[in-house]
C-alpha cells in the first residue's frame, strides 16, 4: 500500500454517539466543521466500531488526527474511557479509549453526553457564564453543570443524575407514570421523550395545548428545584422534546419556577443556540481542550 500524504493541517475529530445514530465531524483548531457524517447505530459492538472507524475515516479526508472528542450515554468511566450506554443494550463495558488510541494513535476522550453538550455551549454557544447547567430534553433526560468551564462531579467522580428527582406533578394519566430507573415521581419520567409516550400515547410533536401545558408545568417544577439546589446563572435547555415545545414550553415553565422559587434568585432560562448540533460542538470542545 502507498505513503498516504497527509494535509498540513491536523484535525480534531468529535463522535457524537447515540442509540439510534451516529455523528461523526471533524474541525479545525478553532472549531470550525470541515467535514461531517451521519449513520444509523448498529446495534452489535463490532459493527459499531467498524461503523466510527469508517466514519473517521471518511470526515478526515487528506488530514491526519490530532485528538478524538467522544459523547456517549451513561454510564461510563471517563477516566478510563470505558462506556457502557443504556440505549446501546450490547455495548457493556467497551473499552472505548483503549481501542481508538489504538486505532488512531492519538489521543482520545469520552464523558456523557449531558457534560458534553455542556461544554458545547460553553466553548461555541457563546455561554460563558460561571455557574452553567444544561439539560437535555430528548429520548431521556440529564444534564451537566459547569462551573467556571469545568465540569462538575459528584462523589466518586460520579455523574449527577438531575433527571432522577420527584417533584409535585401534572398529570392526566397518572396510571401510566413510570421511570426507567424505578423509583417513582422522577422529572424524566414526565417530560422526556419515553416520559411522553408512555404517558400520552404518543410523541411530543403530537401533544395538543392542554398535554404541553402539563409538560411546560413539570419542567417549571423540575427547574424550581434544580434552581435552588444548584443555583446556576443560566439554565440552557436542548434535546428534541426542548426543540420542540419551543419558546412557549420555555416560558410556561419559567412562570411556575418563579412563582414557587421564594429563596434564592431565579436564573437565567433559554434554549440551546447550537440546536441539535450541542452535543456534536460538545465532542469537538473536548477534542482541542480535552476533559477536565
Amino acid at each position: 500500500m502507498g505513503n498516504i500524504e497527509y494535509n498540513e493541517e491536523p484535525a480534531y475529530v468529535g463522535l457524537d454517539i447515540g442509540g439510534t445514530k451516529l455523528l461523526v465531524a471533524s474541525a479545525d483548531a478553532n472549531g470550525r466543521i470541515l467535514s461531517r457524517v451521519q449513520e444509523p447505530t448498529p446495534p452489535g459492538v463490532d459493527a459499531g466500531l467498524d461503523t466510527l472507524n469508517r466514519m473517521i475515516t471518511t470526515v478526515l479526508g487528506d488530514h491526519s488526527v490530532k485528538a478524538i472528542g467522544a459523547a456517549a450515554g451513561g454510564p461510563l468511566d471517563w477516566r478510563h474511557g470505558t462506556v457502557s450506554p443504556l440505549h446501546q443494550p450490547e455495548w457493556k463495558n467497551v473499552p472505548l479509549k483503549s481501542l481508538m488510541e489504538e486505532r488512531w494513535q492519538c489521543p482520545f476522550s469520552v464523558d456523557v453526553d449531558t457534560n458534553v453538550a455542556a461544554l458545547g455551549e460553553y466553548h461555541f454557544g457563546g455561554e460563558r457564564s460561571p455557574r452553567f447547567l444544561y439539560l437535555t430534553l430528548s429520548t431521556g433526560m440529564g444534564g451537566g453543570l459547569l462551573f467556571d468551564g469545568r465540569i462538575y462531579r459528584g462523589m466518586g467522580d460520579g455523574h449527577p443524575e438531575v433527571g432522577h428527582h420527584g417533584i409535585s406533578y401534572r398529570c392526566s394519566n397518572p396510571e401510566r407514570l413510570a421511570c426507567e430507573c424505578g423509583a417513582p415521581d422522577c422529572l424524566e419520567a414526565l417530560i422526556s421523550g419515553n416520559g411522553i409516550r408512555r404517558i400520552y400515547g404518543k410523541p411530543a410533536q403530537e401533544l395538543d395545548e392542554q398535554e404541553w401545558q402539563e409538560v411546560g408545568y413539570n419542567l417549571g417544577q423540575g427547574l424550581r428545584n434544580l434552581a435552588a439546589i444548584y443555583l446556576p446563572d443560566v439554565i440552557v435547555l436542548g434535546g428534541g422534546v426542548a426543540v420542540g415545545g419551543g419558546e412557549s414550553l420555555i416560558a410556561q415553565s419559567v412562570k411556575v419556577m418563579k412563582d414557587n422559587l421564594r429563596l434564592v434568585q431565579a436564573p437565567e432560562v433559554r434554549l440551546s443556540r447550537l440546536g441539535y448540533d450541542t452535543a456534536l460542538m460538545g465532542t469537538i470542545a473536548v477534542a482541542i481542550h480535552g476533559l477536565y
